[in-house]
Parts: C-alpha cells; structure tokens; sequence
C-alpha cells in the first residue's frame, strides 16, 4: 500500500506544479548549476594533471642531419 499513496501524492502534486510554472520564462535550475560546476571542476583537475605530467617528460630530439651538412649513407646492396 505505500507505493500507491505515493502515487496518489504525486498525482495530486502534479497540477499544482503545473499551475506554478511560468511558460516564457526556463532555467536551468539548481541541478543545472551543479552539473556545470562538477564538469568544470573535472576539466580543471585533467588539465592540472596533464600539466604535472607534461613537466616530467623529458624529450631530447635527434640533430638533424641535413642542417649538419652531413649527406645521409646510401643503402648498399649485395648480391647484385
């Protein structure tokens, strides 16, 4: 029985909520609010996080031959 006076509850409920609610005027709401503040809350720890991580790597790139002056081996083939 509880779950049809929850019902019945809801159904009174219903009209009067409906008879509140102004028509021109929508808003995201509380729930909006937090669900924006969570998502901006998550971005902002990834980016801290891919900071942190970013200053760790250590990349020492390979001198290019070509400004060296330096012509690069040609493949020898043998056999033939």
């Amino acid at each position: 029985m509880p779950d049809m006076s929850a019902h019945l509850a809801l159904t009174q409920l219903v009209p009067f909520a409906a008879q509140e609610l102004d028509k021109n005027k929508v808003t995201p709401g509380v729930l909006g609010f937090v669900v924006f503040a969570a998502l901006a809350l998550a971005v902002w720890m990834l980016m801290k996080s891919m900071n942190r991580h970013m200053g760790k790597v250590s990349f020492e790139e390979a001198p290019n031959p070509a400004a060296a002056g330096d012509t690069p081996a040609k493949p020898t083939t043998k056999g033939k």
